[in-house]
């Protein structure tokens, strides 16, 4: 029997949760369909009495908050971020989930680097804020640098930490006053510097970079970012922001349908996905 399941948002033309949420459920040999829904804001209410009439739907932005209102509970990690991007549907009872941290937490496991060390997060707002908290809860000795203008972002991240975890090492430094005397476990950039179209950008110097002992860049377009480049050139352990976007799909399935997916079967996801971003834009 198909289930139907769908992806919310406002602009959807490039989403690749399609054809990730499609090899997922091929492998599984299930019986889906899996379609783009885009919402003005003045029409989610009604659009989302349609979504909660499916088996369930992922979230993108700009409702990962609004949809809240339409649904019956939140996981807790949903709740930790006042944020939901999956919801599940069982017996009539819409549970919303984020699994963008799940699916962070997982990308980080497979680079085989542990959170619990000394971390340096570039950046702050949105999915940056999510790496702090996560960083951060699992023991991490973080520091988050970012442009002067968002510092007050920074400061708030901050203050969330220390209310969930009171003796948290939290840090936070303008992006011109890294300390490279330090060295940094991880290095994660969670900013759009690097991103197609302007692909010759790079967040950090080369000496921020040599202080790390690993890189994780939230960019999948290009695959290949000028810094995962260097730390490439470095000799570091690097991954950009493709895993964390199929783990965190991978996740919806264990949710979804109690699913799950070896690791060797996500890496394959993972690259063909990051393929035909490639191919796509013709880097």
């Amino acid at each position: 029997m198909e289930r139907k399941y769908a992806l919310l948002g406002e602009k959807l033309g490039h989403s690749m949760s399609p054809p990730i949420h499609k090899e997922l459920f091929e492998l599984k040999n299930r019986e889906f369909s899996y379609e783009l829904t885009e919402s003005k804001p003045e029409e989610l209410e009604q659009t989302a009495a349609y979504l909660n009439s499916l088996a369930g739907y992922n979230i993108t932005i700009p409702y990962k908050k609004d949809i809240i209102k339409y649904i019956d509970k939140l996981d807790s990690s949903a709740a930790r971020y006042n944020s939901v991007n999956c919801v599940d549907i069982k017996n009539g009872v819409k549970v919303g989930y984020n699994t963008d941290c799940m699916g962070f937490l997982r990308s980080i496991e497979a680079m085989q680097v542990e959170l619990n060390g000394k971390v340096l997060l570039i950046g702050c707002g949105g999915v940056g804020r999510m790496m702090a908290i996560e960083a951060a809860l699992a023991g991490a000795e973080l520091t988050i640098a970012v442009l002067e203008s968002d510092l007050p972002l920074a400061v708030q991240a901050r203050k969330d930490i220390i209310d969930m975890k009171h003796n948290a090492k939290v840090e936070i430094v303008l992006n011109t006053a890294i300390d490279t005397s330090k060295r940094y476990d991880l290095l994660m950039n969670a900013t759009p510097v690097g991103m197609y179209p302007k692909t010759e950008a790079c967040p950090v110097t080369d000496e921020v970079i040599a202080a790390s002992g690993a890189v994780f860049d939230v960019i999948y377009n290009p695959g290949m970012t000028v810094l995962l480049k260097k730390a490439f050139e470095m000799g570091k352990k690097f991954s950009n922001g493709m895993s964390m976007l199929v783990w965190q799909a991978v996740k919806a399935h264990e949710i979804w349908d109690g699913d799950t997916y070896t690791d060797d079967e996500v890496e394959e996801i993972i690259n063909m996905m990051q393929r035909k971003i490639d191919r796509d834009f013709m880097f």
